[in-house]
C-alpha cells in the first residue's frame, strides 16, 4: 500500500467511511482524504494559497468535489477562504493555542479511556489492536508523507477509543479539535511516532484488561508525555529565533 493510499484509509478510519453528504459525495470525500494527506504530510505548506481550479488540474476532477471538500475544511478551520482569491492554509498553530489544546485533552481522553474500559464491546477492542498494528507497520516509514499516514492513524486510534466510551458529545468534541492534524503538521520526528506506539499500547492493554483507572491513567499519561514532546518544538524554534536576531 503507497503512503498516500495509507493516508486515506486513515482518514476513513477517523471519519466511519462515511459520505460528506454534499454534492459530489464519495468523490468529495476522495478529495478531501487527499487533501488532508497532503496538508500532513506538508506538501501543501502553512501559509501557502490554494486555488479551486489549480487543484482541480492537480488532482484531474471537477470543480465541485474539489469546492465541496474546501467548503468541509474551511468549517472545520483546516482552511480560510480569502475573498477572490481562493483559500489559505492557517499558519501552525500557536503556543498558546497548543496549550488550549492540551489542556481540553487532559480533560476528556482520560475520561474516555475510562469508560472506554467499562463499556468497549470485545470487537471494539479488537480493533484497537488491529490499528496498533497497522500503526507498527507505518512506524518505520520513511519521509514526511509516511509521517502525515502514522498521523491519521493516530487521530483514528483515540476516535476508536472515544467511540467505544459510548459518549458521543466527548468524540465530537474531541474531533473538532483536529489535534493530531495541528499536531503533526509541526514537525517531522520519527521519535514521536515511536514513542506514541509504546504509550498506545499501554492504553488499550488497560482498556482490554477491563481497568478503569489503569486505563485514564495510561491515557493521561500518553497526551502528558505528547504534550512534553511537541512542547520542545516551540522550545526550538523559539531559541532559533533568538539567535537569529542575535547574529
Amino acid at each position: 500500500m503507497d503512503d498516500e493510499a495509507m493516508i486515506a484509509r486513515g482518514r476513513r478510519a477517523v471519519t466511519g467511511g462515511t459520505s460528506s453528504g454534499r454534492s459530489g459525495g464519495r468523490l468529495a470525500d476522495e478529495v478531501y482524504d487527499t487533501l488532508l494527506g497532503q496538508l500532513m504530510s506538508l506538501r501543501i505548506e502553512p501559509g501557502s494559497r490554494v486555488t479551486i481550479d489549480v487543484l482541480a488540474r492537480e488532482l484531474g476532477v471537477s470543480q465541485t468535489p474539489i469546492r465541496d471538500a474546501l467548503n468541509r475544511m474551511e468549517a472545520e478551520g483546516l482552511v480560510v477562504r480569502v475573498p477572490h482569491a481562493g483559500y489559505r492554509i492557517p499558519p501552525q498553530i500557536t503556543r498558546h493555542r497548543f496549550e488550549d489544546m492540551l489542556e481540553v485533552r487532559l480533560l476528556l481522553e482520560p475520561a474516555a479511556a475510562r469508560r472506554s474500559a467499562e463499556r468497549a464491546s470485545s470487537e471494539q477492542v479488537a480493533g484497537l489492536r488491529r490499528m496498533l498494528e497497522e500503526m507498527a507497520e507505518l512506524e518505520g516509514g520513511n519521509g514526511p508523507t509516511a509521517y502525515g499516514a502514522f498521523g491519521l492513524r493516530d487521530a483514528a486510534f483515540h476516535d476508536l477509543v472515544a467511540l467505544s466510551a459510548e459518549n458521543q458529545v466527548i468524540r465530537e468534541a474531541l474531533a473538532r479539535l483536529h489535534s493530531h492534524v495541528h499536531l503533526f503538521r509541526l514537525h517531522h520526528d520519527t521519535q514521536v511516532t515511536h514513542l506514541a506506539m509504546a504509550e498506545h499500547e499501554e492504553v488499550v492493554a488497560a482498556i482490554a484488561a477491563r481497568d478503569p483507572d489503569a486505563a485514564a491513567y495510561a491515557m493521561r499519561r500518553h497526551i502528558l508525555r505528547s504534550g512534553e514532546r511537541f512542547r520542545r518544538l516551540f522550545d526550538e524554534v523559539k531559541d532559533a529565533n533568538a539567535m537569529a536576531v542575535e547574529a
